[in-house]
């Protein structure tokens, strides 16, 4: 299942993050840093987001886009993050993060908590990664459409005919 912007524009929708009319015309290559983002966060989804689904970077990069919005104090907190993870990947595995393997990056994750700990923006690394990296991509990911349907639920409430949908029992027409 190919997860698309128009995934992840609705899922931001679901959050109630309005995205700018220009949003979708920039990249996070405009910024310092944002290359290293996206590339950091698509290696996570690889990691985290089932098997099944494919074009991760650009329903991440509109992800991250929309929540970064006028909300420089988020996405200061996502890069905090990124740049502790990447720095465990080169002393543990002697490769920044982006470059190891798919279990290797599912690894390390779980070495630093990612998959236990309480989501903590402020807190160990592995409560910042499991807050700003792993919440936020599987919060997006299951609420837009297409992740919906891996779920069994195609309109998920938030989106037109989502709560109808939400409510009918399952043997339901």
């Amino acid at each position: 299942m190919e997860l698309t912007r128009r995934d992840a524009v609705a899922a931001l929708a679901t959050l109630g993050a309005g995205v700018g009319s220009g949003c979708l015309d920039r990249t996070l290559g405009e910024r310092e840093d944002g290359p290293a983002t996206l590339a950091a966060l698509t290696a996570a989804a690889e990691v985290v987001y089932p098997s099944e689904t494919t074009g991760h970077e650009r329903f991440v990069e509109t992800f991250v886009l929309g929540r970064i919005e006028e909300r420089e104090d988020y996405y200061a907190g996502l890069r905090e993050a990124l740049v502790g993870l990447d720095e465990r990947a080169r002393e543990w595995y002697d490769a920044p993060f982006v470059d190891l393997s798919p279990t290797d990056r599912d690894a390390l994750l779980q070495e630093v908590g990612a998959d236990y700990r309480d989501p903590d923006p402020e807190g160990l690394l592995g409560g910042r990664v499991r807050y700003y990296v792993v919440n936020q991509l599987l919060f997006t990911l299951y609420t837009s459409p297409t992740g919906g349907r891996l779920l069994g639920n195609e309109n998920p409430p938030g989106y037109p005919g989502g709560r109808a949908a939400y409510q009918r029992g399952p043997n339901d027409e």
